[in-house]
């Protein structure tokens, strides 16, 4: 099972300091910057799993930060925890209306931030908790690479297989396919593409079963979905 991706955005260096020590001995994979700016480059350099976002930070504030990283379609499906030291009811209600997933205010425990990043990715993205994905009558349990639909187990390939699991992992959503082969190859990779149809076609056929619709949507133009079925 892959480390989850954090993108730790905080201009307190000896909070980032401890965060990232924290996080790193959990088993996850940290990336920090103090800039607002420079977070929203690394954000679509590697898009994250999740990201720990201050308020007030160097260059672009935390909350357009926040607001960008929604508008942005790589990143707009990435959780969003907000730190700071604002304690007022309607900066809490405007970093949520922005688009964070979720809010704390410092001084904070990194025991308490540490439950709070797992239960958002628990809840997002199952996987990088061990948890069974389930969309529709498919479920892929992360931790035996198993896959069943309807109770019967399907043989997939390596690639297929990371590419249904990204694609459950965010079910209903439009990848396009240079998206998809940032996330199931990655950023360096010089596959074509075009390569991407391919693999979709093997995985379609890999997850057909007689009398059964196909939970993979075409958009034409713009890419791929999961659709529960």
């Amino acid at each position: 099972m892959s480390e989850p991706k954090l993108l730790l955005v905080e201009d307190d260096a000896a909070l980032a300091e401890l965060l990232e020590y924290r996080f790193k001995a959990e088993g996850y994979n940290v990336r920090t910057t103090a800039d607002g700016d420079d977070a929203m480059v690394m954000a679509s350099e590697a898009v994250p799993d999740l990201v720990i976002l201050d308020w007030m930070i160097e260059g672009t504030s935390g909350i357009e930060v926040c607001r960008r990283l929604r508008r942005q379609q790589s990143t707009a499906h990435v959780p969003i925890i907000m730190l700071t030291a604002r304690e007022a009811e309607d900066d809490r209600v405007r970093g949520l209306e922005t688009g964070a997933d979720d809010y704390l205010t410092k001084p904070f425990s990194p025991r308490e931030l540490l439950a709070r990043v797992a239960a958002v990715l628990r809840r997002v993205r199952p996987a990088l908790a061990g948890e069974t994905i389930r969309v529709g009558d498919l479920q892929l349990d992360p931790v035996a690479h198993r896959v069943e639909r309807r109770g019967r187990q399907l043989r997939l390939g390596p690639t297929e297989y990371r590419l249904l699991k990204f694609l459950m992992e965010h079910p209903r959503r439009v990848f396009s396919r240079g998206q998809l082969l940032d996330a199931v190859w990655g950023n360096d990779s010089d596959i074509e593409e075009r390569t991407v149809d391919v693999h979709i076609r093997r995985l379609r056929l890999a997850v057909s079963v007689p009398g059964l619709a196909d939970p993979i949507r075409t958009v034409r133009s713009a890419g791929y979905a999961m659709e529960p079925v």
